[in-house]
């Protein structure tokens, strides 16, 4: 039987827990982490035999969310989980990128990594949780992997890092960064920041580094437990003569073709080399010896191109394109490309080029996001695509991939922050890029034609964003740490990072690394040279736009906000949303109500807005005292008359004050009906309005005159105390229901 074991770890005076051996036994490796009431459940499991016919590793990694975690029912039809959100395809890709450089070259077996959310105790995130526990179930396992590993999330709260800490800490902090790290070095970076330093950035990685090493110590106990050997695992591997030969063979074709600026020409020119190949080795080795070591021929070839290229780059201090280490590819940049869009830029970066469009919506346009901590609206979003053109290739179209998800993300990250306050400006933005050509960094792209294409629209963002993608090569004490990548160099390199900002500082970051042994040293120069790229790429941009527009697209809506009263906002509404809807039909506007009374009227037409406001002003207008009114006469009494002085807003007009003689009969005076003028004398506290006719009626000459002006000042005295009123309150018609769109309790943005 698998032997059971428990064992925790102390982080910030609360134990985080392993737990392996009593679930999930099957499983080749199998963790269940504990960190307050949240519980996530790891496991990696890897067949026995390779697949026929791969040329590449295998590895799927899920990270599932249970709706019964956080005690609650899926909604919809079905009533199951469906499939990913983004979210946790996100953290699907957290779990992928550090994990699998570590698996060996030329391991080819299925292997799955499922983490399944258990319980959430909306305190703290999983999602660091499913990536340390992945790195512990794949360590106790017998699978071949060099780890272990462990996620660490750092922000830092009024100058103080902290790690692991719980979603109201994120919320507090400067920076939202998870960093995944072995006991030697850090393999993976990603997150987001308040246009922090690039020292601030190094310090926090290195507390990241440093906070992972009491976990992985209890990991490596825990193997050392219950950990099972290791599989044995060697590569297969062509025969040194034909390895020898296929240097011999290709590298002189290769050096050449390496040195070809243009991708699609130095694309032919490798394909060339390799149809080459390929027949020179079936003509001397015979066609059934190279149809036994074609994988293996093929993949030196690749081989000996990752080698001279790595060669080139460190001893001639040359790239593929002819560039040196630090210089950027040419940038043009255009705005207003789309005449009916509200927000358009075309950026283009080398051999890379993206169509950027900014689209401004209503609160209405708001995504709703129902997720394990709660239900909530995003306003601001960036969506990311990769059509199959953009490369030269041809593929059927489908929804966005893992890779889509992720780099928008990103490039969503890196301009979210930058965006005014919601008082300020409450639009819903949705952002698209749609990359249009691709050699390197299109990510980037995204970021530097999204900031373009805000700005056209006229969003009023804080500062202006660039990103840029960059990448380092390292054999031994050599390295070269070179800026705006082609895609050949992500692929070659040791390390690739993207590093987005303002002119002040990091926004999102997103790193990659190979290799052990980065000093802080590099780290800083590469930041350091990321950092003068950006720079380079943002003076581009602003010698196109330098400013966000002063106006807004002239097809944006217009939004123009108003304050009601909390207790007003049953009467912009009415019954069952009749009121709102029949503002809206006869307008033609948008209309959004807050919890706090704030009501949000969108249109392109600045009239419609007007009249929109208009009658919104008049529902919820109060009476003001001395003010003078006209309206119906609403109802009849023996007392007097109530008398609509606004819209659904009675007033008493009592006997006593409907002319300066006496009135017998209400009736010989005015009827339901009947329009009157009057003015207010007084509003109660608790919303009773009495109303006076006579203080608008000349008085009568002579005596009765003077009389009648005396009794009416002795009556106007001391607000008329004894006076009737409206029974029940009279004042204004609460009957009103519910809410201008069913949004539930949607937090204010």
């Amino acid at each position: 039987m698998t032997q059971f074991v428990r064992e925790s770890v102390q982080i910030n005076g609360r134990p985080m827990t392993f737990e392996t051996g009593r679930i999930a036994k099957l499983a080749h490796g199998a963790v269940l982490i504990t960190y307050g009431e949240s519980v996530v459940l790891v496991t990696a499991v890897s067949s026995a035999e390779d697949r026929p016919g791969l040329d590449f590793f295998p590895l799927t990694c899920d990270y599932v969310e249970k709706s019964f975690a956080a005690g609650k029912i899926p909604g919809g039809f079905f009533k199951r989980e469906g499939r990913q959100r983004d979210e946790e395809i996100l953290t699907s890709r957290l779990i992928d990128r550090p994990c699998r450089p570590l698996f060996p070259e030329g391991y080819k077996k299925d292997t799955q990594i499922i983490a399944t959310v258990l319980s959430l105790d909306k305190s703290n995130p999983t999602d660091v949780l499913a990536l340390t526990g992945a790195g512990a179930a794949l360590h106790i396992s017998d699978i071949p992997w060099a780890g272990p590993i462990v996620g660490v999330r750092v922000t830092r709260v009024s100058g103080e890092f902290i790690a692991f800490p719980t979603y109201e800490q994120i919320a507090a902090g400067d920076m939202d960064i998870i960093v995944a790290t072995g006991k030697e070095a850090i393999m993976m970076v990603e997150g987001g920041a308040a246009e922090v330093s690039e020292g601030d950035l190094i310090d926090a990685l290195m507390f990241a580094h440093q906070a992972a090493q009491p976990i992985l110590s209890l990991i490596e106990k825990i193997r050392s437990a219950v950990g099972k050997p290791k599989r044995e695992f060697v590569a297969k591997q062509l025969p040194q003569e034909l390895k020898e030969k296929v240097a011999l063979l290709v590298d002189g074709e290769l050096s050449r073709a390496s040195r070809i600026l243009a991708k699609t020409e130095r694309y032919e020119a490798y394909g060339l080399a390799k149809k080459k190949l390929s027949e020179t080795f079936k003509q001397t080795i015979g066609e059934a010896l190279y149809t036994e070591h074609e994988k293996l021929i093929k993949a030196e070839f690749e081989e000996r191109k990752y080698t001279l290229v790595r060669e080139m780059v460190l001893g001639e201090k040359k790239r593929i394109d002819g560039r040196d280490s630090t210089t950027i590819r040419p940038i043009t940049c255009e705005v207003g490309l789309l005449p009916r869009v509200h927000g358009s830029s075309l950026f283009q970066r080398g051999e890379t080029q993206a169509i950027v469009t900014t689209t401004l919506g209503t609160a209405t346009d708001e995504q709703r996001i129902d997720a394990l901590t709660g239900e909530s609206w995003k306003s601001f979003m960036l969506h990311y695509n990769f059509p199959p053109y953009s490369t030269g290739e041809t593929k059927p179209l489908r929804g966005p991939g893992r890779r889509e998800v992720g780099h928008g993300n990103l490039a969503e990250r890196a301009l979210k922050r930058m965006m005014p306050e919601a008082e300020k400006f409450p639009y819903t933005v949705r952002i698209v890029s749609e990359t249009t050509e691709s050699n390197g960094s299109s990510s980037m792209a995204a970021v530097c034609g999204g900031c373009l294409s805000l700005m056209d629209a006229g969003a009023p963002i804080k500062a202006p964003v660039a990103g840029i993608a960059m990448g380092l090569i390292k054999e031994g004490d050599r390295f070269a740490i070179l800026s705006d990548i082609l895609g050949d160099e992500d692929h070659l390199g040791d390390m690739d990072f993207k590093v987005c900002g303002t002119a002040r500082g990091i926004t999102a970051i997103q790193m990659d690394i190979k290799v052990e042994g980065l000093s802080r040293q590099i780290l800083e120069a590469a930041l350091r040279q990321a950092r003068d790229g950006r720079l380079h790429i943002l003076d581009k941009m602003l010698q196109t736009l330098n400013a966000p527009r002063a106006e807004l697209s002239k097809w944006a809506p217009r939004i123009t906000s108003i304050k009601v009263k909390p207790d007003q906002i049953r009467l912009v509404i009415g019954p069952g949303g009749k009121t709102i809807k029949g503002i809206v039909d006869q307008t033609g506007v948008a209309i959004d109500v807050e919890d706090d009374g704030t009501v949000n009227v969108a249109s392109s037409d600045p009239e419609a807005v007007k009249k929109a406001l208009a009658i919104i002003k008049g529902l919820t207008a109060e009476p003001e005292v001395g003010q003078i009114y006209k309206g119906p006469v609403k109802r009849v009494t023996d007392f007097g008359a109530f008398v609509e002085v606004l819209p659904g807003t009675d007033g008493l007009l009592h006997v006593s004050e409907m002319a300066h003689t006496r009135v017998d009969r209400v009736e010989d005076v005015m009827k339901e009906g009947d329009e009157v003028e009057v003015k207010v004398l007084e509003v109660s506290r608790d919303g009773k309005i009495r109303l006076s006719r006579r203080a608008l009626l000349p008085l009568p000459e002579g005596p009765a005159g003077e009389e009648a002006k005396r009794r009416m000042e002795e009556a106007h005295a001391g607000g008329g105390g004894g006076r009737e009123s409206r029974p029940g309150g009279g004042g204004r018609d609460r009957d009103g229901g519910g809410r201008g769109r069913d949004r539930g309790d949607r937090p204010r943005r």
